[in-house]
Order: C-alpha cells, then structure tokens, then sequence
C-alpha cells in the first residue's frame, strides 16, 4: 500500500472513531479545562516534494513525500519561535475546526486551500499551556501551491520537509525541559537546521507511531529544547 493510500485509510479509520490514535496523549487533554479552553485546529498536509528528495532513504515512505512546517515568529506571545503545523483558533467565522485550519493555513503560508484534500479529522489534543484544545486535521496536498511566509508577525519561516528524513533515526532525540521542580520528556526532531518539538513532535511521533513508519531510535539521547 502507497504512503498516501494508508494516509487515506488512516484518516477515514480515525474520523469514524476507529483506531487508537491521541489514547497516548490524554495526559494533555486531562490538563486543560474544557469549560474555559479555546478550540483550535492545526493543518498536518502531506503531499509529495518538487525538487527536494529526502537525504535519508525509508523503506516505509517514498523519497519525495513531504510534511508542511510553519516557524512562528518570535515576537508572538503563544508558542513564539517554535516548529509547528499551520493552524491557530477557530474564529466565530470559520464553519468548523476543517475551515479554520485551512483559512490559518492559507494566512501563514499562501497555500490554496482548494487544493488541499482532507483526509480527516483527528480526535481533540489538549495544549495545556496555552489552553488549547486543538483539533488535528489530516490532509493531503493535491495541487501544491507555492507557499512562503505572508506576514512577518505571524511566521519566520515556512517549509517543507521529505517525511524520510523525520524518520531518520539520526534526526530524533528526546527533549528535556525542567520547569519548577518538574521534569518534561518528550519526542523531538532535527531538520532543516531547526528542532521539532514539544506539541508538534507529539502529534507528529503519534502519527508515525499509528501509520507503523516509525525507525527504532535512541530515546536516551537527550538535549534542551530551544527557548
């Protein structure tokens, strides 16, 4: 079965309330208060990469499938300077979770949305620190459109990264963040000269771990998340 193929079966099993995916991440739902938490909804879009091959080669992926990254720019007051997927709040304006991250994704980055095909929706994350309660929508990009940063106040930095490279073992690592006497480990990837981490790594360690595309990799190897 294609990459795209067990995406597709992938999204269609979690949209139905099939599956085990976010089971792993309920330590975060528990933590945000679902009477005052804001939704939110972030655009995970796979598609397949121009010009750009992955370094590292899978058995698991094709060389040229790629995953969409956003880095915020560092002047915001939630989550500044981070990697994440396209996304943000879910507007009184936007129909659904599915619209908000299409329109946040169009503003970040300038991608057409009628190009993206949605493979589904993935059940609500909490993102305790900002009181989120994020709905992760899966896509698959069939007419790619030239994406770039559209406002400077929002993004530092927009690209694509081949979904081999991810996977490569030499790019993970576990991060460690100690914050008033508590200890936070989490998933972590290096590309593209930056550190994937944090909530986007969760997300991102969860869809790999469910789609069985995950290389074993040291998870004693450890470093301090940028801050």
């Amino acid at each position: 079965m294609s990459a795209q193929a067990q995406l597709e079966e992938f999204g269609s099993l979690i949209s139905s309330g099939g599956g085990r995916f976010g089971r792993d991440l309920r330590f975060l739902t528990r933590a945000v208060d679902p009477a005052v938490a804001r939704e939110a909804a972030v655009l995970i879009l796979f598609g397949v990469l121009d010009d750009h091959p992955a370094q590292f080669h899978s058995e698991a992926v094709p060389d040229d499938l790629d995953v969409l990254f956003v880095e915020r720019a560092s002047t915001l007051n939630d989550h500044p300077g981070e990697v994440a997927f396209p996304g943000g709040g879910v507007d009184a304006t936007d129909d659904d979770a599915v619209a908000a991250a299409l329109r946040e994704a169009n503003e970040e980055t300038g991608l057409d949305p009628s190009g993206v095909r949605v493979l589904g929706t993935l059940p609500k994350v909490g993102l305790p620190v900002s009181n989120f309660l994020v709905t992760p929508v899966l896509g698959w990009w069939d007419k790619p459109t030239r994406v770039d940063v559209v406002d400077e106040a929002e993004s530092a930095s927009v690209f694509r990264v081949p979904v081999a490279d991810l996977l490569n073992p030499a790019n993970r690592c576990t991060t460690v963040l100690r914050r008033r006497g508590q200890e936070h480990r989490g998933p972590a990837f290096l590309v593209n000269g930056v550190v994937v981490w944090g909530f986007t790594a969760l997300l991102l360690d969860e869809v790999f771990n469910q789609l069985g595309w995950t290389l074993p990799w040291d998870e004693t190897r450890e470093m301090v998340p940028p801050l």
